[in-house]
């Protein structure tokens, strides 16, 4: 029996990537799938066509997570597709490199609207639907919102808001949903640069991470015990230690 069968779940911003590998994780344990996307559509269809090659009911639906609009009229479209919802990733994220003192207003806050800000707001909307599943919410983090990185100040704060975020969604959503993190470290895709070499020799399991690791996370969270919530988990093959 797959474990996630008669189940429903929502992956924000998975119509490729770290979403994607995690949306196919979860179909393939059994799990209905819907995703979002926002500027890549042709993505978003090969995707769901790899879901519904599980045997999943899978669609994809065009949101803008930086507009709560966008989210409130997402929302409703998913649970009335499904008619139940189990388990929301909030994976959708926005990354860049930028001296600190160079940061932008505009910048600062486009970062936070998406990686901190849209992950509330889609919670939010979801929590009536999680609440009748005793649902659970699994936020997609970063090893940059535990550990400083100089030039991506703005993406590491809003980082660790939302590992705060998911601690307080914990406490004040439980006992019905259970809310958990996923810290992803160096995730690499294809072929990689000397940079990324640079930090496969860095890290204690001496390679990077792939999709394929968090999304082995996400599903550890989505099937075990609702008695785990509020915790953090660093995928990054001990970089961290560092």
């Amino acid at each position: 029996m797959k474990p996630l069968k008669g189940r429903a779940a929502l992956v924000t911003g998975a119509a490729k990537r770290i979403g994607r590998t995690v949306a196919l994780a979860l179909a393939e344990q059994g799990a209905d799938v819907a995703i979002t996307y926002l500027n890549s559509p042709a993505e978003a269809e090969q995707t769901v066509e790899e879901l519904t090659a599980f045997g999943a009911e899978a669609f994809a639906v065009r949101c803008d997570l930086r507009d709560p609009a966008s989210i409130e009229r997402m929302m409703p479209e998913v649970a009335d597709r499904f008619g139940r919802l189990d388990l929301l990733v909030n994976n959708a994220g926005a990354f860049e490199s930028v001296a600190l003192e160079e940061i932008t207003v505009e910048q600062w806050d486009r970062i936070f609207a998406t990686n901190t800000r849209a992950p509330f707001l889609v919670a939010k909307a979801a929590l009536p639907h999680l609440r009748a599943t005793n649902g659970r919410i699994v936020n997609i983090g970063s090893l940059g919102g535990m550990h400083p990185w100089a030039t991506h100040g703005h993406y590491c704060t809003s980082k660790a808001a939302l590992h705060m975020l998911s601690q307080v969604m914990a406490k004040a959503w439980a006992p019905e949903v259970s809310v958990n993190c996923v810290a992803p470290g160096m995730i690499v895709q294809g072929e990689v640069g000397e940079a990324y070499v640079h930090f496969a020799e860095r890290t204690p399991m001496k390679r990077n991470g792939t999709a394929a690791d968090v999304a082995e996370a996400v599903l550890f969270f989505a099937t075990a015990t609702s008695f785990i919530t509020g915790q953090l988990i660093a995928v990054d093959g001990g970089l961290g230690l560092n």
